[in-house]
């Protein structure tokens, strides 16, 4: 009976804070169906209109397992988007092409990190979430470096930033792939190669042709897939540095021990090999994949809730260079790979 009224009085403390993340998500998905906009950012912004909500009353415990609890879930589930089959598609010189271009662009970014006067752990988190799937990448790359003060407000400037710069390539990368005379494949295998969020590889594949919008989500899958190779590898270089003390906190691991697998990468990994050796019926995979995404479009709105505006302000103009210079590496490593190579 105690047992049942703590579980009973916790849930009440989660609950505000909680339908508060989910009420603002809810408000830029149709802000972002309405008006053919980026979810994620109506998400971000609308919440950091209610951080107010955040700093006193009972909305500050609801707040935060939502942006820690949901946005693990959340990322966990993206699993169910990725057959290994399908991935097969873009063969070994494809494959070899993309985890380079991965590796080279968190290279950019921890190069320029020094120069620009940003933090490693900001090069880390940019440099991935543009090298993988944007926000998405942002928010699972945060959720296993080891945690600071200023860890949260630099997420929070990533997303913003990728989400803003992909929905620029969403419109500019077929027009200039197009006057550069790539054939519809080519420019999905770059369009799907380049650009960050899977949202905005979708609307620009299938803007060119249906053959470049099918290349394209394969070859944005693959860098999706190759979301928890890097965070293992984030993971076993903290272990190996003996830093990060707090990496991994609050996926359920004492402070002081970095996991060496956090649960949700468990579960991502999972899924994928579920799907790759049983044949998931459509509606299953379409109804996880929705779940998928409102946990992380909640999750968003919660760190927007507890980021104030004056915070977000404080990050100097070299983070916005660092994260456009890791989008320009990507881009024009890119397109030269595609004319060395011909991977497609």
């Amino acid at each position: 009976m105690i047992k049942h009224f703590t579980l009973r009085g916790h849930a009440g403390n989660l609950a505000p804070g909680a339908l508060l993340s989910a009420t603002i998500a809810a408000a830029a998905a149709f802000l972002g169906a309405h008006y053919a906009a980026p979810v994620m950012l109506f998400a971000l912004l609308l919440g950091m209109a209610f951080n107010f909500l955040h700093e006193q009353g009972p909305c500050r415990a609801g707040v935060e397992f939502a942006s820690k609890g949901l946005l693990r879930l959340g990322v966990g589930l993206l699993g169910i988007r990725i057959v290994l089959e399908d991935l097969a598609q873009i063969g070994l010189v494809g494959a070899g092409v993309l985890v380079g271009l991965i590796v080279t662009t968190i290279g950019v970014g921890f190069l320029a990190a020094p120069l620009l006067r940003c933090r490693w752990r900001f090069a880390l988190l940019t440099g991935g979430a543009v090298a993988i799937c944007g926000a998405s990448a942002a928010l699972a790359i945060a959720a296993v470096l080891p945690a600071d003060d200023r860890m949260e407000r630099d997420t929070l400037f990533t997303v913003m930033a990728v989400t803003a710069l992909s929905t620029i390539a969403m419109v500019v990368y077929p027009l200039l792939f197009g006057y550069l005379g790539f054939s519809d494949i080519q420019q999905g295998f770059l369009i799907g190669a380049t650009i960050h969020d899977v949202a905005q590889v979708v609307g620009a594949g299938f803007s060119v042709s249906d053959e470049a919008g099918n290349t394209a989500t394969i070859v944005k899958l693959f860098r999706v897939a190759m979301l928890p190779v890097v965070l293992i590898a984030i993971v076993i270089a903290l272990r190996l540095a003996g830093g990060g003390q707090q990496a991994g906190h609050g996926a359920g691991h004492g402070a002081g021990k970095i996991p060496l697998l956090p649960w949700f990468m468990l579960l991502f990994l999972a899924l994928v090999l579920l799907g790759s050796v049983v044949d998931l019926p459509p509606i299953l995979v379409a109804k996880v994949d929705l779940v998928s995404r409102i946990c992380l479009i909640t999750a968003i709105a919660a760190l927007g809730i507890k980021t104030s505006l004056r915070a977000l302000s404080a990050v100097g103009g070299g983070h916005m260079a660092i994260i456009v210079l890791e989008t320009m590496a990507l881009l024009g490593i890119a397109t030269f790979a595609l004319y060395l190579l011909q991977p497609v």
